[in-house]
């Protein structure tokens, strides 16, 4: 008599953790300032603002203090890192180095038209922006373009070590975004690497971007100073 046979393992659960959900949770309100700079702030009132036990709170924290956001105190909570000036200027000497890299790699390798589409498509939606006068959709786009770039590297060790210091220089980045000029060169500058990537130039992608982070850092780093904004 012939029987059904029954799936040996159940099939594994695409839903992130408690610990994920609540270290995804946290970074977020950390990056876009939803939690206040220098205050102390409890374990249980963490669990409490999001719904959650004690345990993958914890677990969330120590990541996000492996990952330097957060300072963690034995029995006082965790309070939000504060970034200096000193930390963007070092950021950006890291970003700037492995970004060039990143699109030097791009050139040789010679992304794939979806690709190369992509980064097109995060230059037109930052110009779309600027001509609405829109800078939160502009710095949503260039972090895009940013992002994508990095990954046509096809390097992974290089593409998790740019999104760490992008993620780290993200509060500030979008504190500042009112006081900087206009950032119609920014624009230029991508359209121009994304041509150099797209010939195979490895040397012209990494000069071009190289020039625009360096552009980018000496800019960020003079607003920091010029409006005595020395930690953030």
């Amino acid at each position: 008599m012939a029987t059904t046979q029954q799936p040996s393992t159940a099939r594994k659960s695409t839903r992130p953790s408690l610990s994920e959900r609540a270290y995804l949770e946290l970074k977020g309100q950390i990056l876009d300032n939803g939690l206040s700079l220098g205050r102390q702030y409890m374990e249980h009132e963490i669990a409490e603002r999001l719904n959650m036990s004690r345990t993958p709170i914890r677990e969330a924290l120590i990541r996000l203090a492996n990952e330097g956001f957060v300072e963690i105190r034995p029995r006082h909570g965790m309070r939000i890192k504060p970034i200096s000036r000193e930390d963007m200027r070092e950021i950006y000497e890291i970003l700037t180095s492995l970004e060039s890299q990143a699109a030097a790699l791009a050139a040789r390798r010679r992304p794939t038209d979806a690709e190369l589409q992509a980064l097109r498509s995060a230059v037109r939606d930052m110009d779309a922006a600027l001509d609405a006068d829109d800078l939160d959709a502009w710095a949503e786009a260039d972090e895009r373009f940013h992002r994508q770039l990095v990954g046509c590297s096809n390097n992974r060790r290089l593409i998790a070590l740019v999104g760490t210091y992008m993620d780290q220089s993200h509060r500030v980045r979008m504190l500042t975004l009112r006081m900087r000029p206009r950032p119609v060169d920014s624009n230029q500058d991508h359209r121009a690497v994304v041509e150099a990537i797209a010939r195979g130039d490895a040397d012209e992608a990494r000069r071009v971007h190289r020039t625009h982070r360096e552009k980018s850092g000496h800019m960020l780093i003079e607003l920091l100073s010029t409006h005595g904004m020395s930690e953030l």
